[in-house]
Formats: C-alpha cells, sequence, structure tokens
C-alpha cells in the first residue's frame, strides 16, 4: 500500500529537571499537535481514523522513549512511533540534572 504524506506538523518539548526522555518527546508532540486544525475529511473523502501517522522524536538518547506513551498523546489515527537521535540534552552546572530538549515531527499520510 503506497502512502502520500498530506501533512507535516513540528513540535519542541522540554523536561526542565529530571532528564525524562519521554517527557520531554510527549510535550514535543503535544506542541506540534496543539496547532493543527484539520478540516479537509469530509472534502476530501477521508476519515481521522484513515490517516497514518508517524511520530518522529528526536533526542539524545532515543532509546529511552516509551512508544505506548507516546502514542497515546495521538487521538486518531494508526500511529507509529519513530525516536532518532536528535535534540538536545543540557546538564546542570554541577552535573546534579539534565534539561533534555525533544523535537517531534508529526507526519501525516493516506493510502493512495
Amino acid at each position: 500500500m503506497a502512502l502520500v504524506r498530506w501533512i507535516t506538523e513540528m513540535g519542541m518539548g522540554v523536561d526542565v529537571h529530571g532528564g525524562d526522555y519521554t517527557k520531554a518527546a510527549e510535550r514535543a508532540v503535544s506542541d506540534a499537535l496543539r496547532h493543527s486544525s484539520l478540516n479537509f475529511f469530509h472534502a476530501a473523502g477521508k476519515s481521522r481514523d484513515d490517516m497514518h501517522v508517524e511520530v518522529v522524536i528526536a533526542v539524545g538518547e532515543p532509546d529511552h522513549i516509551d512508544h505506548d506513551r507516546i502514542k497515546a498523546q495521538v487521538p486518531y489515527g494508526t500511529v507509529t512511533v519513530s525516536p532518532t537521535a536528535g535534540g538536545l540534552d543540557v546538564a546542570a552546572p554541577n552535573g546534579s540534572d539534565l534539561m533534555v530538549i525533544a523535537n517531534a515531527a508529526i507526519l501525516v499520510s493516506f493510502s493512495e
């Protein structure tokens, strides 16, 4: 099945204290989704459930992302999570804390 991308949304999220990569990623996904209002479904003959949603998350430690928590941020469609290296880790001056900055791209596609 060939997919055609219709939408790309971007977001950024931060866990200011605690170094929680998933929390920063959840906030990045929320940031991206809160800038969207999709009103084309009826005109295009599509439904929200027809969407194939890929959530690309860039963080310093991609293996630390909880896929299920990220999927839970997306209310519709078939969701996949693709963590990748990126984002930014900022250590406290004394090394006692870690700020994690995550970037998210929400890619929405439909079957042809």
